[in-house]
This record gives C-alpha cells, structure tokens and sequence, in this order.
C-alpha cells in the first residue's frame, strides 16, 4: 500500500515536501513515480526515479523546481516542490512499479496510492 502525503495550501513561490510511505513489500524492488491530476485534467506525470534512486526523470514544467528522492531504508519517497505556482494545484498521487525502466505513462504503474492536495494561490 502506497500513502502520500504533505500536501497543504501555499503561496506561490513557496515550498511543500510530498512525501509516499509504503507498507507490505520493501519500496527497493519497484520504481516509483509521482503524478497529479489538476481540476477538469487528466492525470499527468511529474517525476520518476529508479529503484536505487540513480536515475530521475521530470516533465519540463516542474524541472529545476522538484526534486523526487527516496529512502528505500524508511521505505518512503518523496518530493520536494520549491518555487510553486498556481498552476502546480492537483492531487498528486504516488505510483510504483516493478519495472526497471522509468516510465511516464499512467498505465506503466501497477500500484497507486491515494493522493494529497496541493493548492498554490497566487
């Protein structure tokens, strides 16, 4: 089971650390990835990183803004979101899969978490 977390309500140009615990299975066998979905779109990728935390893979909208880690130890990812914008406001879900190639399609991930709110007003 996947959870995310850390979501709130900022201003733009602040800060918010999302963070995805997992139970069950250690996190170090699967990649994981970040999606969101804002009001009235489709769910869209954020950033992905592989099982050993090596590799990252970002959509340009959020490069140089975020960064996706994880601590396969505390079995739990995250991602640290700075400069946000209005246009960053979605539910972002946690997703993982077995696979050892990054992926940015929704249907690449088996597992979903439930998301958490991020609201960036302006």
């Amino acid at each position: 089971q996947l959870q995310a977390s850390g979501g709130g309500v900022v201003q733009a140009g602040a800060s918010l650390r999302l963070s995805c615990a997992a139970s069950g299975r250690p996190l170090g066998y699967y990649m994981l990835a970040w999606f969101r979905r804002a009001p009235g779109k489709e769910r869209e990728f954020v950033a992905a990183i592989s099982r050993n935390g090596v590799d990252t893979y970002y959509t340009d909208s959020v490069k140089g803004r975020f960064t996706i880690s994880r601590d396969n130890a505390r079995n739990t990812m995250y991602l640290q979101m700075n400069s946000l914008k209005p246009e960053d406001t979605a539910v972002y879900y946690c997703a993982a899969d077995r696979a050892y190639t990054l992926a940015a399609a929704t249907h690449e991930y088996e597992y979903w978490g439930r998301g958490t709110q991020v609201t960036v007003s302006s």
